[in-house]
């Protein structure tokens, strides 16, 4: 059972590296918001369900938290909205890279602003090069998108808007695992904080979606069924396997394997027609991993 928690966390990895292919694909001929929609909803029924049935409890005292779920919605709303903009039109890779840099990064800048949200950040020098090799990492990925040198060749019309919103994601995603954190440290479970976090997402979706009044791309019931059960099973479902692995995982070995996430998201998207081998990429990858480590072990070696 000591393996269980890193195992969830190296599935955890392995989903997304799935996910973000998967779905990088998929939006080339399906409006991410459909997807959003065929995601959540189901997903957010069945952990609804499982919640009331596992934790009851949890629902009668839901409301002493209502505006840390209302934060969290729009976090988490912000956060993937974004996050698929950029699949739909950067290289996989790159898109999780910087979706998951900006996190740390994040969670210093709240500790050294004085949020009481992100905890106290005391940093010592060696791991501060390091985060500040990972912020330089992330800028000169930015640099090989824009050039043109990542796995889809020259950037299109939305490179930019892509490649600030994923530093929106990024931050966004890491406030709202930190509401999710604070809900679970009141006692909450898994299943009640994953059941009550995609209401914002779900409604701005449809909404989106009802005014654009434009073709999904949906094929048919089919074609939806299973993309709304590809899209639930790599979007909700490891949200919630990395909540019970992170539990169950020291902090330092978690973090050391979620850096590995973007070397997996590389190796995988190999696979996928649409994108050449970028060797600028996976230099800045494998360097980015290194740093993320080094940092860890820092923090891990001071504490």
């Amino acid at each position: 059972m000591r393996l269980f928690g890193p195992f969830m966390v190296v599935l955890f990895c392995l989903s997304q590296a799935f996910r973000d292919v998967y779905l990088g694909n998929a939006f080339q001929r399906v409006d991410f918001l459909a997807v959003i929609l065929l995601a959540f909803v189901p997903s957010t029924a069945f952990f609804a369900a499982l919640s009331w049935w596992r934790t009851p409890q949890d629902w009668k005292r839901i409301g002493t938290q209502a505006h840390t779920i209302l934060a969290m919605n729009v976090t988490t709303g912000l956060a993937w909205t974004s996050y698929f903009f950029g699949l739909t039109h950067l290289e996989p890779a790159a898109v999780n890279t910087l979706h998951s840099g900006i996190g740390p990064l994040t969670v210093i800048a709240l500790g050294l602003a004085g949020f009481s949200l992100a905890g106290k950040v005391a940093m010592g020098r060696l791991e501060a090069a390091c985060q500040i090799g990972v912020a330089l990492t992330l800028v000169a990925i930015w640099f090989v998108v824009i050039a043109g040198w990542s796995g889809l060749g020259s950037a299109g019309a939305y490179a930019w808007p892509a490649l600030a919103l994923l530093v929106l994601s990024g931050a966004s995603i890491t406030v709202s695992h930190l509401y999710s954190r604070r809900m679970a440290e009141a006692g909450f479970g898994a299943d009640t904080i994953t059941a009550v976090r995609y209401g914002f997402i779900m409604i701005g979706a449809a909404i989106a979606l009802f005014w654009k009044g434009k073709p999904t791309g949906v094929e048919g019931f089919i074609d939806g069924a299973i993309l709304g059960l590809a899209a639930a099973l790599l979007i909700a479902l490891p949200l919630y396997i990395l909540q019970i692995g992170v539990a169950r995982t020291p902090q330092l070995t978690a973090h050391v394997i979620r850096s590995l996430g973007p070397v997996f998201v590389f190796a995988l998207e190999q696979f996928d027609g649409r994108l050449a081998l970028s060797w600028p990429i996976l230099i800045l990858i494998v360097i980015y991993s290194i740093l993320v480590i080094a940092a860890n072990a820092m923090r891990g070696w001071s504490s």
